[in-house]
C-alpha cells in the first residue's frame, strides 16, 4: 500500500508572521511542494492565528489540486470556517494557547458526545473527519465510535524518544494501527508528529497499515538548506524506503 506525503506547510506562515512580512508565503510554498510531488498539503488554522491565517486557506482551497487537510480545534469557530470552505479533510486536534505545538492527541473517550455531534455537522457539509489521537487502543474505539473517518496516530513520542525507549513506541503505534485495521477495516490510519528522515522510514517500514503521513517542521527545516522541492524529495524517497521494507 504506498504511503501518502502530505505537507505541512504552517512552518513556512511562521516565518512570514515573525516579521509580519507577506513573505515566504505558505500558499506558494504548497505550490512547489505538489509540483515535488507532495500528494496532500496540511495547514492547522488555530484559534491564535500564530503562523496559519484566514486569507492562506482560502486561497489554499482554490489553489491545491491534491488533497487540503485542514487541522482544526473542535470549536465553533472553526466549524463555520470548514463548513464554508469544505476542505477535502479536517483533521480535529487538541489546542492549547499556551503550547508551542500541539502536544498530544485527543481525548476522543473523553469528549465522545461532543465529538460525536462535531462530526455529524462536519458530515452533513460534506466534510470526512480524521481525529488526531495517542495510539491508544480506547482512543481508536473512541474514534471509530464517534464516526471519524479516519484517525492520524501520534508519532511525537516515537520521534521523541531516546534510542533504548524508541522501540516500544514502535510498538505501540504498531499495535494499534493493527488493531485499527482488524476491528474497523474501513477506519483510514495515518500518522504524523515529529518525523524525520530518520525516523520514517523505520514507522512506514514496521507499520504496515499506514495510508498518509503529515511532516512539516522537519521538512520545512530541511528546506532552508536544500530548497523545499528537494526536501520533499528527499522525504518521499525515505517513505519508498519503507514500503520496501515492509
Amino acid at each position: 500500500m504506498r504511503v501518502s506525503l502530505h505537507v505541512n506547510v504552517d512552518h513556512i506562515a511562521t516565518l512570514r508572521q515573525a516579521r509580519g512580512t507577506p513573505y515566504p508565503d505558505p500558499v506558494h510554498g504548497a505550490i512547489l511542494c505538489e509540483r515535488a510531488g507532495a500528494d496532500g498539503i496540511t495547514v492547522h488554522l488555530r484559534e491564535d492565528r500564530r503562523h496559519i491565517q484566514d486569507r492562506d486557506v482560502a486561497l489554499l482551497r482554490e489553489l491545491v489540486g491534491t488533497t487540503l487537510n485542514l487541522e482544526m480545534a473542535a470549536s465553533e469557530e472553526m466549524l463555520v470556517i470548514a463548513a464554508r470552505l469544505k476542505p477535502d479533510w479536517v483533521t480535529l486536534v487538541p489546542e492549547r494557547r499556551e503550547e508551542r505545538t500541539t502536544e498530544g492527541g485527543l481525548d476522543v473517550a473523553g469528549s465522545a458526545e461532543r465529538l460525536e455531534r462535531f462530526i455529524g455537522q462536519l458530515g452533513s457539509a460534506g466534510v470526512p473527519v480524521s481525529l488526531f489521537i495517542d495510539p491508544d487502543p480506547e482512543q481508536v474505539r473512541a474514534s471509530a465510535a464517534v464516526g471519524a473517518t479516519a484517525v492520524e496516530l501520534h508519532t511525537g513520542d516515537y520521534a521523541n524518544a531516546a534510542p533504548p525507549d524508541t522501540p516500544a513506541e514502535l510498538e505501540r503505534l504498531m499495535s494499534a494501527a493493527a488493531l485499527a485495521e482488524e476491528e474497523f477495516p474501513d477506519l483510514r490510519i495515518a500518522a504524523g508528529h515529529g518525523l524525520t528522515l530518520r525516523n520514517v522510514t523505520a514507522l512506514v517500514a514496521r507499520v504496515p497499515q499506514l495510508v498518509e503521513l503529515n511532516i512539516g517542521h522537519a521538512l520545512v527545516a530541511d528546506a532552508v538548506f536544500v530548497g523545499i522541492e528537494e526536501a520533499v524529495r528527499r522525504f518521499r524517497a525515505a517513505i519508498e524506503a519503507g514500503e520496501r521494507r515492509r
